[in-house]
């Protein structure tokens, strides 16, 4: 895959006035993926304010209690192209009660932006945004240093940021970290590199972006196919068919591969790979395929084909490091519903064992779960799930937590 064809998911964090929205609405303006009625009209709004130049965090801060504000509360998406790859961009909330919206927004992403004032330095909700990115395992991290021209474009400053921002990131699991000086307001280094920081060697933003290599983010080892579907037309020459649906989630499947048909256990070997423009000798994550199998085996929709060689754990007990998203309380006296892959079981909190404060990552026993905390659980279901951990392979290692009642979603979940 190259980086032509690649779609680069990813989000921005950092405190409320870092500059979040506003170096969104440079990339889009910069790299010209804006239309002329949609400057015009965030032009008109600037002026009504007083403002001398274009705001251009209008561009995504939509809703009228942010504008009202002046903050993010909600995740904002943005679709953008340049000649070398496509974009989705999640500016997520700064503030520590909206730590569930980012969450979400990471659990998708490739890379995120943290950005950090260069006048205020390395703040707590800094560290926890640092923190959630590692949590959810996003693989690349972009530390931006904005407002570069607040401290005289000072590399002085900018390299103690850097030392003290690396001091903490060390303690996480983080593996891929680049360090850059920006101003969104004036536009330096985010698409052009400008005239006020010589002394900055490394990529512009916009560099980074098309460049960072994502190839390797899916797991493609262990084969993984939840079975989404089972397509029996049962019309015609299609009479006899009997395919299963669904996405490879990881690895690759070849015509003639053995697999095991989890949670039961058989295994048969793949007749073919149909897809809508014919069969395939060989298909990969994350296409979305038909297999035939060489044997009549009963599987149906929540099970999953794993290669027998690499088989992933298969189990009705499980810990996870969970996000509470509901604003009522987590009860450990009910059953909730979990949402695995394409399977759906009942499921009860067999213990909380503790809860991460976000901002000094203290670990708190005995806690109450409440609405954005993050909390380490153990949790029984009532028919066994296939999964791997979520450091190994983020699909397969992922769930949610629904509310029988509601039919809310209320906690999201990494295997441990």
């Amino acid at each position: 895959m190259t980086t032509q064809t690649q779609l680069l998911r990813f989000i921005t964090a950092g405190s409320v006035d870092d500059g979040k929205s506003t170096l969104i609405g440079r990339l889009l303006h910069d790299s010209k993926s804006i239309f002329e009625d949609q400057f015009s009209a965030i032009a008109k709004t600037s002026e009504k304010r007083g403002m001398a130049a274009v705001d251009l965090s209008l561009l995504t801060d939509g809703l009228q209690a942010e504008r009202e504000q002046g903050i993010t509360i909600d995740v904002a998406y943005r679709y953008f192209a340049t000649p070398k790859r496509k974009f989705i961009i999640g500016d997520t909330p700064g503030h520590e009660q909206y730590t569930r919206n980012m969450v979400t927004a990471a659990s998708t992403a490739n890379l995120t932006v943290i950005l950090i004032d260069a006048r205020k330095g390395v703040l707590t909700q800094t560290r926890r945004h640092t923190y959630l990115a590692s949590l959810v395992g996003v693989p690349h991290i972009v530390l931006a240093v904005n407002k570069m021209d607040m401290v005289e474009y000072s590399q002085a400053r900018f390299d103690e940021i850097v030392v003290e921002y690396r001091a903490f990131a060390a303690q996480l699991d983080l593996h891929d970290i680049t360090c850059i000086p920006m101003s969104a307001l004036v536009g330096d280094m985010v698409v052009d590199r400008g005239d006020n920081m010589n002394w900055y060697q490394g990529p512009t933003l916009m560099e980074k972006l098309e460049n960072v290599s994502i190839a390797h983010d899916v797991n493609t080892r262990d084969f993984r196919f939840p079975v989404q579907w089972v397509c029996r037309p049962q019309t015609g020459e299609y009479h006899d068919f009997r395919g299963f649906m669904g996405r490879i989630e990881a690895g690759q499947i070849t015509v003639g591969d053995e697999v095991t048909i989890l949670p039961a256990g058989r295994s048969t070997r793949v007749k073919e790979i149909v897809t809508y423009d014919g069969n395939l000798p060989t298909a990969y994550a994350p296409q979305s395929v038909t297999l035939t199998l060489a044997d009549e085996i009963d599987i149906s929709r929540g099970d999953m084909m794993v290669k027998s060689d690499a088989m992933p754990h298969v189990s009705q007990d499980f810990s996870a490091m969970m996000c509470w998203l509901s604003e009522s309380p987590l009860d450990r006296n009910r059953k909730y519903i979990i949402k695995h892959n394409t399977r759906v079981v009942k499921c009860k909190f067999a213990s909380v064992d503790y809860r991460v404060d976000v901002n000094t990552l203290e670990q708190q026993a005995n806690p109450v779960v409440n609405m954005n905390d993050i909390a380490h659980v153990t949790l029984k279901t009532q028919k066994p799930l296939v999964f791997d951990a979520y450091s190994r392979n983020r699909a397969t290692g992922s769930f949610i937590v629904i509310d029988e009642a509601t039919n809310n979603t209320v906690a999201a979940g990494m295997i441990s």
